[in-house]
């Protein structure tokens, strides 16, 4: 019997465990995947939102900007990449000004600090790139880029450590409700908890429907992406959007915090809550579009494409608390963008809730800190000769594009929540990220997993489940 079952380990799902893990709850995490991390918050745009889209007094609203403003702080706690380089909306007609002003207007009213329209030459001294058709811009100077493993895989690993059970290839079949609260069948029995939390993305609707009469319809939307190489990551130094439209914010172009350059994504309403199918027709628009904004886009450069959903509910809105006629089930539904600016606030906001509920009090110790992988890529000299000091694997690169050595896949694979497929690995080091996609290290890292995880090779997936990695032996002596 649980105090509460989150289904989802997302980066909501995860971020609310974290704030739960402050309170003496006995919480467990739901995931139908073999990981944190494996649906919207794996493939999305990286962007912390500054606020000035959501309208005014909406859940969006508030969530976005109280997001934005703990992203900092949180990023320095669970040590995540996290940079706050500003953000452009740009206008492209002089009939288009006054909806500029409404978006700047719209943002102050939500609370956001520091926006201003931008005209002249002004435009190109700070984006060089972009295009001369450019007549105007919207700059929020406290919109940023984070990593999304990182920051769920580090809400998730924090949430553990504080006592949060996550349960893996888990998958939530059924939800009825009883005396005390909430039977969930799954594919590995039955769960028994007071509350529930709604955290499935996508499939959000498949669950608050089984509790409710008040139905929700979730739709996913598509986004295409392409990412580029890091020799394009200076391409532009802030997030630039388009002016939005009722489709979502358009195709950005924006660098990364590990100095690629990211375009997308596209929007496209679907039926398949799987669809995650990358298309010739959705890169196409995706360049055409990205193109309005810089001309000279290197999108030459791409060293993968992907695709990824959005949960958009048809109210428009986050579905955020407990419902009226199911008491103890709380959504977290509709989460579309900016879903991964408002995570930090949502997981606070729905903690407090559920906690007042069950009379909860906060523990007296709460380790609110953690220690991400040290990098190599990124230490200095001296840190490297600690590191290889303390534990001579740092020395050996496995991952030449990113220089990604096997001591930090061997922690990846050992700490709380550790990495148990290739994409795992991928998420928390970057070995498979870089120019040649994992061609030279999967190998190496496929070698690694089966030592430390005790499998065959044969054994290995890309992503659990039936995602094998190899097909069988052609030499008699492979071991």
């Amino acid at each position: 019997m649980y105090d509460v079952v989150v289904i989802g380990a997302g980066v909501i799902g995860s971020a609310i465990a974290r704030e739960l893990s402050r309170y003496q709850l006995k919480t467990v995490v739901l995931e139908k995947e073999e990981d944190v991390c494996c649906g919207t918050s794996k493939a999305n745009s990286a962007i912390v939102h500054a606020g000035f889209d959501a309208k005014p007094g909406s859940m969006k609203a508030k969530m976005n900007v109280e997001g934005s403003k703990r992203m900092e702080a949180l990023s320095k706690e669970l040590d995540f990449p996290y940079k706050r380089n500003g953000s452009l909306v740009l206008c492209f007609s002089l009939e288009d000004l006054p909806r500029l002003q409404e978006l700047k207007e719209k943002g102050e009213k939500n609370g956001v600090q520091g926006l201003e329209i931008i005209s002249g030459e002004k435009i190109w001294e700070m984006e060089p790139n972009l295009s001369k058709e450019v007549k105007a811009m919207l700059y929020a100077p406290t919109g940023g880029i984070v990593c999304p493993f990182k920051l769920t895989i580090a809400l998730a690993e924090n949430a553990n450590v504080n006592g949060v059970e996550f349960q893996f290839n888990t998958q939530v079949e059924e939800i009825k409700k009883n005396t005390e609260g909430y039977c969930i069948q799954t594919n590995k029995g039955v769960f028994e908890t007071v509350c529930v939390v709604n955290a499935a993305g996508v499939y959000a609707d498949v669950f608050h429907n089984m509790v409710s009469r008040n139905k929700l319809s979730i739709t996913p939307r598509k986004g295409e992406y392409c990412l580029m190489d890091k020799k394009a990551g200076t391409f532009v130094s802030h997030t630039i959007f388009q002016l939005p439209t009722a489709m979502g914010k358009g195709v950005l172009i924006t660098p990364t915090v590990h100095g690629n350059l990211l375009a997308g994504p596209t929007a496209e309403d679907i039926s398949d809550k799987e669809g995650v199918q990358t298309t010739s027709y959705g890169i196409e628009k995706l360049s055409a579009q990205a193109r309005v904004s810089a001309e000279k886009l290197p999108l030459h450069m791409t060293i993968t494409s992907f695709a990824g959903l959005r949960a958009t509910e048809a109210g428009g809105d986050f579905v955020l608390g407990e419902l009226e006629d199911a008491p103890g089930f709380f959504d977290a539904a509709g989460i579309e963008s900016p879903g991964l600016s408002s995570a930090p606030a949502i997981g606070v906001y729905l903690a407090e809730e559920i906690s007042r509920k069950l009379g909860a009090e906060k523990k007296e110790y709460f380790q609110n800190t953690r220690k991400d992988i040290p990098c190599v890529a990124e230490a200095s000299k001296e840190e490297i000769q600690a590191l290889i000091a303390e534990n001579p694997a740092y020395g050996n690169i496995i991952c030449r594009c990113e220089t990604v050595t096997e001591g930090e896949i061997l922690n990846a694979i050992r700490r709380p929540l550790g990495a148990k497929s290739l994409d795992g690995v991928k998420r928390r080091t970057r070995a498979g990220m870089g120019r040649c996609q994992s061609g030279f290290c999967s190998p190496r890292t496929m070698e690694i997993l089966a030592r430390e995880l005790g499998k065959s090779p044969l054994e290995l997936t890309k992503a659990g489940g039936e995602s094998k990695l190899l097909t069988g032996v052609i030499k008699e002596d492979f071991t």
